[in-house]
């Protein structure tokens, strides 16, 4: 049986980079690992030996170029591109490639492990009004920086780190378990592929210091509660020469005295007297943007919306701008006079000669408690 293309089994073309032949076979070795496909009937074995043999040869540039003139027979004669499943050294390279990147470190052309450093948070609280408007904040941040005293290798000054004689500077080891060959951070250099034997006096050895950063954070306008900014390289410094971690701002807006906020939308409640509701007229009522006059009709009722369209704000994510609902909440007056009880006592008693004219929610209420009342009984 005729064995098949070495670029069709990867997916990829002929004039595939490296770095596309190898992310082609990780993914077919991550898919059709034997280990996760244990009651398929062998296919995925069978797929894997061919992605592990392909990748074998298309990796090699001496080989690769072998294959692309002449093909399998070429490889043939010249001993190349056998592979295969067997051997402990080609599962040990499909641990320590493919799933050494995913698990931390990675191998990194077979040196000394290097780590990023971890990835920090900041809560960032905010009032309504800069979150609306944007602003550009410092924050103190503790976390790990390098070393400026040995310059983050960890080692005395005028000293510097030595080679791991466990791995021999590689920084990992490799594990012997049956059939299976798998590759591992050296335990006695932890994947640094060095040792220190004169520590420095400042970071003690771990090549980090503690310390408190100011940062500058740009603050985009219309941000709310849990959003996130992210800044890059700005975490704990990574170790062994790795890359900075990243840093993320969760932003927390603080609870604003007039308003709620509902996305682009604002709420608020308005307290008018008695008076203003019952024969109408002008309420001053305020905006992010200023005050503005809102006109009440005479027999508003407490609990009713009126809707200012336009008056709301703008959101990182919409660049229309919402709009302001305004409660009325009419407000019952307290600490009444003699004389104001009196008055009040026949106005009501004027209202109550009008019947539902005057009320009409009242009697309709009263009729529906008489209709509950003689469904019950």
């Amino acid at each position: 049986m005729a064995k098949r293309d070495y670029y069709e089994i990867l997916g990829v073309s002929k004039s595939a980079t490296a770095s596309e032949i190898k992310k082609s076979y990780r993914r077919l070795a991550m898919k059709h690992h034997p280990d996760r496909n244990k009651d398929d009937g062998g296919k995925s074995e069978k797929s894997f030996k061919e992605a592990k043999e392909a990748y074998e040869v298309l990796k090699d540039s001496e080989k690769k170029s072998t294959y692309d003139q002449f093909g399998h027979d070429g490889l043939r004669a010249g001993g190349g591109g056998q592979g295969g499943f067997g051997g402990a050294e080609g599962v040990g390279d499909i641990f320590g490639d493919v799933f050494g990147d995913i698990f931390g470190g990675g191998r990194r052309g077979g040196g000394p492990q290097v780590f990023r450093g971890a990835d920090l948070g900041y809560e960032l609280k905010l009032d309504l009004e800069k979150a609306v408007t944007g602003d550009t904040v410092e924050i103190d941040v503790p976390t790990q920086v390098g070393c400026g005293t040995c310059g983050g290798s960890g080692a005395k000054k005028g000293t510097s780190p030595e080679k791991c004689s466990t791995c021999g500077g590689v920084g990992q080891v490799r594990m012997q378990q049956g059939f299976f060959s798998v590759q591992q951070a050296c335990p006695a250099c932890k994947g640094a592929g060095t040792t220190i034997s004169d520590p420095c006096e400042e970071c003690h050895g771990r090549g980090r210091i503690r310390k408190t950063r100011t940062l500058s954070v740009k603050v985009p306008a219309g941000v709310d509660t849990g959003d996130r900014i992210r800044l890059s390289g700005e975490g704990e410094a990574g170790r062994n020469g790795g890359p900075a971690g990243d840093l993320y701002v969760e932003l927390r807006v603080a609870k604003h005295k007039i308003f709620e906020r509902d996305g682009a939308n604002l709420a608020c409640e308005v307290p008018i007297s008695f008076s203003a509701a019952t024969l109408g007229g002008e309420v001053e009522l305020p905006t992010l943007n200023g005050n503005v006059s809102l006109k009440v009709p005479a027999g508003t009722q407490s609990g009713k919306i009126f809707r200012l369209r336009g008056k709301g704000v703008i959101t990182v994510r919409d660049a229309r701008q919402g709009d302001l609902f305004a409660q009325v909440a009419v407000e019952t007056p307290v600490s009444l006079t003699a004389e104001q009880e009196e008055l009040l006592m026949k106005f009501e008693a004027s209202v109550k000669k009008g019947g539902d004219k005057h009320s009409p929610r009242a009697d309709g209420w009263i009729n529906s408690v008489k209709w509950f009342f003689d469904r019950i009984s």
